[in-house]
């Protein structure tokens, strides 16, 4: 098949130009890189509203417009479940971005239409989520698991824990990518009171499960001399997790809230004087794979996850006390920074740019194109 004539329909997301997270930013990478190549590239975005479907057209990709009523998860499924039957009647190889709603696919199978799943993260797993919805996550995993053509697991762990609801030969590992910030503005930064090197820097949700208490506790157990940035909404006054990281906080603990302006968190990222990563469930995080774009020394929870991409040179922590002990050398040892600066930026180029994450969605689908 020309290149003209391959189609390719990207559903599981809420639509591009990205505005929501890694998922619609890798979708947004992998459709102008692929309308670049001549693939017709549909891609399914979530309206408020109601009406007809419609359609328009953004840097050579076809945008499919689907206005949905209801806000929040009923919202979101109702809307995957409308871009499923629509892509299955269109045609094309359908690339699903995570499985929450791996039920719907059964309408890919009955139109023999090629689905393939990318199995992100062991939602079913995260403690957040109350039972009844980590039940249905664990029947949209397995359910996917079976219905899906081919399975893309982001980490090497995903496709291990994969196995057993799925043959080895049907998953692919590839990784997320990112952009190498190479320059910032130093006033993106010097705006929230914080210099150059002066600060070192977390971009999380505050959940248990990122460890947040724990690194802002290891960092406030002594004056630092310089700050802690954090990134992510905080509203202490409903959140008892909150309450306590804020309650526990030194004031060289910064909570700057949810910042989304990309040159912005660029600029914090390029500018610190390392990240701490306190990530305990998933598979590639993108914010972890960012900092390393930006050349950051990196300090991660120890975990299998975390390890495996990062790698060797970068520092890591199981505990408290760890973090605070790793802190400290970061905060004294110029050398250890530096060789882990070089590290990020090293192992970023050679495993995590867009450039070699796209070439390989670019050949497994065509692989698929065809089957």
């Amino acid at each position: 098949m020309s290149s003209a004539n391959k189609t390719l329909n990207i559903l599981g997301i809420r639509g591009i130009p990205a505005q929501h997270g890694g998922f619609e930013t890798f979708a947004e990478k992998l459709a102008v890189y692929l309308a670049g190549k001549n693939w017709l590239v549909r891609v399914y975005c979530q309206e408020q509203g109601s009406g007809e479907i419609y359609e328009s057209s953004w840097n050579g990709v076809q945008l499919i417009h689907i206005p949905v009523r209801f806000s929040g998860s009923l919202g979101s499924i109702l809307f995957d479940f409308k871009s499923t039957l629509d892509a299955s009647k269109r045609g094309g190889l359908n690339l699903t971005l995570g499985y929450n709603t791996a039920l719907f696919s059964i309408a890919h199978r009955v139109r023999n239409r090629r689905n393939i799943i990318n199995m992100d993260g062991i939602e079913w797993q995260r403690k957040k989520w109350a039972l009844p919805v980590r039940i249905w996550f664990f029947i949209n995993e397995v359910v996917g698991c079976r219905l899906a053509d081919h399975l893309v697991a982001d980490h090497p762990e995903i496709k291990t824990h994969l196995i057993g609801k799925a043959s080895s030969e049907k998953i692919t590992t590839i990784a997320y990518g990112a952009d190498e910030i190479l320059g910032a503005t130093e006033e993106l930064i010097t705006r929230f009171g914080v210099l150059p090197q002066q600060y070192a820097l977390v971009i999380a949700r505050a959940e248990p499960e990122n460890s947040i208490l724990e690194i802002v506790k290891a960092f406030s157990i002594v004056p630092r001399g310089i700050k802690l940035v954090i990134l992510g909404k905080f509203d202490p006054d409903m959140n008892p997790y909150h309450a306590e990281i804020v309650k526990v906080a030194s004031d060289e603990v910064f909570l700057l809230g949810a910042i989304y302006e990309k040159s912005i968190v660029d600029a914090l990222r390029l500018y610190c004087r390392f990240y701490i990563h306190g990530h305990t469930a998933g598979g590639t995080n993108p914010s972890l794979v960012e900092a390393m774009g930006a050349g950051a020394a990196v300090l991660a929870q120890a975990n299998i996850f975390n390890q495996w991409v990062a790698g060797t040179g970068a520092l890591y922590f199981e505990v408290e006390e760890d973090c605070a002990v790793s802190i400290n050398r970061l905060l004294t040892d110029e050398l250890i920074l530096a060789s882990m600066r070089e590290w990020s930026r090293s192992r970023f180029k050679s495993e995590y740019t867009w450039q070699g994450i796209l070439a390989k969605y670019e050949s497994l689908l065509n692989d698929w194109i065809n089957y």
